[in-house]
């Protein structure tokens, strides 16, 4: 049946309530808008028209006495005596008159006839001909030039007698021009004129709607139309409408804040409640019964009758749980075991698969064989850690101290892991050098920080296509602790996926983490092992950059012990190799041929017992048995009860145990039950002719 929720009903309810006054806003928004850029649009065009209105006010003057003075006979007899005491009697003095800077006279082939300048202006002769031209058609021209004082107006007009009033009947007899610096004086008295601030620019500008402020450009152009420059007219605009836009944001922010608080405390006091009490009926949840109890009203009455019935569930949830719990325990260790198993196992395969089917060189045979050695190794390790790893958060696993020379640890790591990677992978595998090596073995647990640098290590690697992968490590004696360094260019971890990267059973999802597999368990076993020796672990990356992993152990060194000689076959003193008879109980055929071909490198016999009950049999009828390997799991009789029965009969007989399990609860059993000691599966040459030889030398 689905539930009809009354919530989304009263937010509608509320919403639509609001849509009303939001439209009014709107409008009112919208409305203040158009007549803000309704006034701004008429003062700004009022100010465009009003500048050139005053310009041309203010040229009115100049184009008056102009065309005045060029309608003066006596000036036409000037231009044909050039007459200088006349133009300077009658004509220079005017340049005060006009308020100008520079006059000239130009006789009708358009050739330079004398000059009036103030202190301003040093040129002269700088009027085109194609302005002289232009009078032929018009009796009066203005126009701009730029010359090296600056920018100047030009007014010029041709000069006719003065029966000629249009001066288009007949050729002009010459051109006299009147020349204006527009310099920071004249810019002054123009801003004064048309009250605004005025400025040279080379492109015309516009502001926008809402400024304190209008322009407006007039350009200047020379006489073929052509721009010079433009003058830019700034006035301050006085009508603002940001106080009443201020009143309306202020009015939608009011709303919206009312808003918000309607929401807030109608879910506070109405929709949370109603939450609590439906998750509390469909699980039960305490805290949420909690919350409800801290209510008020009704719904604490509610919580506390919850509470009550809550009471008599208990027991069942909890049986519920514990079931639960068993379950995702067994999945995990499942999961982990899958996963870790893997890793090792694809060298060992690999390694063997090139052993059988490729011709291979003596040296490179020795290389691989080393390789399957070692990977051997860190299988057994990573299934004792994958069997521990369950019991780390109950505390039953404790770290496997002993004293390790860190610099061999790490360049046997390097030499291990450098052979596998992939040669289609352009990496700089590199150990980072560090300026302080540790002087002293240190105390740590060498399976576990091995197999943390090697999953750490190899993630890099698959995570990296191109670049480099380094490691290494560096001494912080002021802290006492080793800080490791795994660093990489691959592609780098999200952010966002920082917080649970560590986590069990989680993976980075993309396209490369699906296309590598696994299920994401080796970070997390990774972590687990540092904080069980004492240690952090920590990430940064950053995508398509790369990432760098570091973690850290406590600094604790071994100063004082000694390193124990391990005895190979080599190395067995000769004076033990007495010919003796050694009693194998085992019922794997591969495993007892393991043994047997170890044990064939010396002159012991050998006897075989395929299972416990076989093996006390060959005790009781054969005194020359001088040791006894027994398996401890067999069939029909175990290697416990096997060894039980054998004390019976010969107490004096030293009985080894030989095991796949190597749990510190499994070793506590086995010397519990009497064995002499114990050896694991799979057997190493090198301890097991170090048990030899242990044995017999006390036997000796």
């Amino acid at each position: 049946m689905k539930v009809k929720r009354t919530y989304p009903k009263i937010l509608l309810l509320i919403f639509s309530s609001s849509v009303f006054f939001i439209v009014l806003y709107l409008a009112l928004f919208y409305y203040t808008k158009q007549v803000e850029k309704q006034v701004f649009n008429n003062s700004k065009e009022q100010f465009t028209n009003e500048v050139n209105k005053l310009l041309i006010l203010d040229s009115k003057p100049i184009e008056v006495a102009i065309t005045n003075d060029t309608g003066w006979d006596e000036f036409v007899d000037f231009i044909e005596t050039k007459d200088s005491v006349w133009y300077n009697d009658n004509v220079a003095n005017e340049i005060d008159t006009y308020n100008v800077d520079y006059l000239a006279a130009y006789d009708k082939n358009k050739k330079f006839v004398i000059h009036t300048a103030s202190s301003k202006i040093k040129s002269f002769d700088f009027i085109p001909k194609q302005a002289m031209d232009d009078l032929h058609r018009k009796d009066l021209s203005r126009f701009y030039l730029k010359i090296p004082e600056g920018i100047v107006q030009v007014t010029g007009a041709s000069i006719h007698p003065s029966e000629e009033s249009k001066k288009i009947a007949t050729k002009p007899f010459g051109y006299f021009f009147v020349v204006r610096l527009l310099d920071k004086s004249y810019i002054e008295k123009l801003e004064e004129l048309t009250n605004s601030r005025i400025h040279f620019v080379n492109s015309p500008k516009d502001n926008g709607i809402g400024k304190h402020y209008i322009y407006t450009t007039i350009g200047l152009k020379d006489n073929q139309n052509r721009g010079v420059s433009m003058l830019l007219f700034e006035r301050n605009f006085d009508v603002y409408f940001e106080n009443t836009k201020d009143i309306l944001y202020l009015i939608i922010a009011a709303f919206f804040i009312n808003f918000l608080v309607t929401l807030i405390f109608t879910k506070k006091w109405v929709f949370n409640p109603l939450g609590l009490i439906t998750l509390i009926l469909e699980t039960g949840e305490k805290n949420a019964i909690k919350e409800l109890n801290s209510t008020t009203g009704e719904f604490r009455h509610i919580g506390n009758l919850f509470e009550e019935n809550n009471h008599q569930k208990m027991e069942l949830i909890d049986a519920k749980l514990k079931a639960e719990e068993g379950d995702r325990l067994k999945s995990s260790f499942l999961a982990n075991l899958s996963h870790e198993i893997r890793t090792p196992m694809n060298a060992i395969n690999g390694f063997t698969d090139l052993l059988i089917n490729t011709k291979l060189k003596k040296e490179e045979r020795l290389e691989y064989l080393k390789v399957i050695e070692k990977s051997g190794k860190n299988l057994v390790s990573i299934i004792d850690d994958l069997i521990e790893i369950s019991k780390i958060e109950s505390n039953q696993v404790t770290p496997n101290l002993t004293s390790i020379n860190l610099e061999s640890c790490i360049n046997e790591l390097y030499e291990t892991i450098k052979i596998t990677i992939p040669k289609s992978k352009e990496i700089d595998f590199r150990i980072i050098e560090n300026g302080q090596a540790v002087p002293h073995n240190i105390i740590a647990d060498e399976i576990k920080l091995k197999q943390v640098l090697v999953n750490l290590v190899n993630n890099a690697i698959k995570f990296t296509d191109k670049g480099y992968v380094d490691f290494g490590y560096e001494v912080d004696e002021k802290n006492a602790q080793i800080i490791f360094k795994i660093q990489d260019t691959g592609i780098g971890i999200d952010i966002i996926n920082h917080q649970y990267v560590f986590d069990r059973f989680k993976r980075v999802d993309s396209d490369l983490s699906v296309m590598a597999g696994g299920l994401g368990l080796g970070l997390a076993i990774s972590k687990a092992y540092v904080e069980m020796m004492g240690g952090t672990i920590s990430l940064e990356s950053i995508v398509d950059e790369g990432s760098t992993f570091s973690f850290s152990i406590p600094l604790d060194y071994d100063k004082e012990r000694k390193i124990i000689k391990r005895f190979t076959k080599s190395t067995i003193d000769s004076k033990w190799r007495e010919a003796r008879t050694i009693l194998i109980a085992e019922d794997d055929d591969i495993n007892f041929l393991l043994f047997q071909k170890i044990v064939k490198l010396t002159n012991y016999t050998i006897i075989r017992a395929v299972n416990g009950e076989e093996a006390v049999a060959i005790c009781s009828t054969n005194p020359n048995i001088d040791l006894v390997f027994m398996d401890i799991k067999m069939p029909i009789m175990n290697g416990f009860e096997a060894l039980e029965k054998i004390k019976v009969i010969r107490p004096e007989l030293i009985v080894v145990a030989q095991t796949a399990y190597a749990s510190t609860e499994d070793e506590v059993k086995i010397f519990n039950a009497g064995f002499h000691g114990y050896i694991t599966k799979p057997i190493n040459r090198e301890k097991l002719f170090e048990l030899f030889d242990d044995i017999f030398r006390n036997k000796k």
